[in-house]
């Protein structure tokens, strides 16, 4: 489908959320959402057009072999449940083997999975199991924390819970010093 194709059917399904909720799109300050909406969608989203050859720069030959952390890497996502947004901090670690990653690509790693609809659970998973794989690193640990507006303008209304989800490869997971010392970084 192309980007054109794909903003004509976020405007109409705009238009059809706007009509099911009692609003009339016409009306000023209205007139323009659909539009707005679509173009929005498609940046918000654009992580399902991310080629990751395009972002992961690695680095072979490096002799350094201690954990190399990234802290609060802000995100925004969408819950898959309801087409809400979640946001919150990414902390993300490794221990290269041969191959270190560029600094600013573990952030558009991050912004890759997270600019789907996505749960916490997987994106945390996904983050890991990406940079396992691109560096075939001694050990992984991605640590997420999120704030998800299903939680807090719906349903239980509870707005000041956080979820944290932890995944952890290699190292961190059979060394428990070692995921100590990452989570204690953080």
């Amino acid at each position: 489908m192309t980007s054109a194709e794909k903003k004509e059917k976020l405007e109409q399904a705009c238009s059809l959320i706007l009509e099911a909720i009692g609003e009339n799109e016409t009306r000023e300050g209205l007139e323009k959402t659909p539009h707005r909406f679509a173009k929005a969608w498609l940046e918000m989203t654009q992580g399902y057009e991310t080629d990751i050859t395009s972002i992961a720069t690695t680095f072979t030959g490096e002799e350094y072999d201690e954990m190399i952390v990234v802290r609060n890497i802000d995100f925004s996502s969408f819950c898959e449940h309801h087409l809400l947004p979640f946001t919150g901090k990414a902390h993300v670690a490794y221990i290269p083997k041969k191959k270190i990653i560029g600094l600013s690509k573990i952030p558009r790693i991050v912004d890759m999975f997270s600019q789907r609809l996505q749960n916490q659970e997987r994106l945390t998973m996904q983050i890991a199991d990406m940079i396992e794989k691109l560096l075939d690193a001694k050990g992984v640990a991605v640590k997420i924390s999120g704030e998800h507006m299903c939680m807090k303008m719906r349903g239980i209304k509870k707005a000041n819970s956080q979820m944290e989800t932890i995944a952890v490869r290699g190292l961190f997971r059979s060394d428990s010093r070692t995921r100590n010392e990452f989570l204690q970084s953080i």
